[in-house]
């Protein structure tokens, strides 16, 4: 409901109508919004840790090869929700220039993302997969980056075209650098 809704536009009360829980049964769990928008981001962000290191720790894959499997499960995942998107970029988007604390946040689990990418990448360099001079956090961190812009221009449009374009771009720009 926040990817959908987006934070200002969630009201507690249609949360609580749409899952059928209890006014003080939210606020035990919860101190206010704030806090629940904030565990629903750490469960999210649980979420793309099982699911990176899952992708990216498939050593039968080659490292090139595990990155691009995340994000294509990832666009799969956009899929199914209708590509609303990242929860992540799009409350980052909302919320990052009235609220400290989401920015914050959000920033920590882009770079959280970027570093395990920049890891396989790594990986990638000492195979000679990409050119071994290249600066591996600053490839990762582009990566984080292109994809969140094509994650909202798919959004935008309802279609997968952005994130699949992103994708085949980077990769196969680093594959024949």
């Amino acid at each position: 409901m926040l990817l959908k809704h987006g934070y200002n536009d969630l009201g507690i009360q249609t949360l609580l109508a749409a899952t059928g829980t209890p006014k003080g049964s939210f606020y035990h769990h919860f101190r206010d919004k704030e806090d629940f928008a904030l565990q629903v981001v750490g469960a999210y962000v649980g979420e793309l840790d099982a699911l990176l290191t899952t992708c990216l720790g498939d050593e039968a894959r080659p490292p090139l090869e595990r990155v691009r499997h995340f994000f294509d499960l990832t666009e799969q995942k956009y899929r199914a929700e209708g590509y609303m998107g990242c929860l992540l970029g799009g409350l980052g988007q909302e919320l990052s220039g009235v609220s400290e604390t989401f920015r914050r946040t959000v920033e920590e689990c882009f770079s959280a993302i970027s570093e395990r990418m920049a890891a396989c990448l790594e990986e990638a360099r000492q195979r000679h997969d990409i050119p071994t001079d290249c600066d591996v956090q600053l490839l990762a961190d582009v990566l984080v980056d292109c994809w969140e812009g094509a994650a909202l221009r798919s959004r935008l449009r309802r279609d997968p075209a952005p994130l699949k374009a992103m994708l085949d771009f980077y990769i196969n720009s680093l594959a024949s650098a």
